[in-house]
């Protein structure tokens, strides 16, 4: 059963931030939802700062939530792609709008700052 089965929250919007929260798991569903199925490798390629430790237990909660979907191949050497559930590309909408909020956030914190030399990560 998913990783938020056993816990209680108070709110759905706690329940959203356990599923989605973290450093990674909006990295990784915004990849496979933009990009469409990966392998592990390619994952972590798109994630420089990732360790493979951490990606794996991310997919793995991900997969235990049903957001995303792991499809292991019968094949010498071993093939694992991973892709986004029905219910994770419902998650599309919510992280595009966050794009979108933090797209303008950068530009208004950037016109906020009087130092030039000061800037917010890029984007992509």
């Amino acid at each position: 059963m998913g990783h938020v089965c056993a816990k209680e929250f108070n709110c759905e919007k706690e329940l959203t931030l356990a599923v989605i929260g973290g450093k990674w798991k909006m990295l990784i569903l915004w990849h496979l939802g933009k990009e469409g199925t990966k392998r592990f490798n390619e994952l972590k390629s798109l994630m420089p700062g990732i360790t493979q430790r951490m990606l794996v237990n991310q997919l793995r909660e991900l997969e235990s939530d049903f957001i995303v979907h792991r499809e292991v191949y019968a094949v010498v050497p071993p093939k694992v792609e991973y892709s986004l559930t029905d219910q994770g590309r419902t998650l599309m909408p919510i992280l595009e709008s966050m794009y979108d909020w933090g797209k303008k956030y950068k530009g208004f914190i950037e016109e906020q700052v009087d130092e030039p030399s000061v800037k917010i990560g890029h984007t992509k």
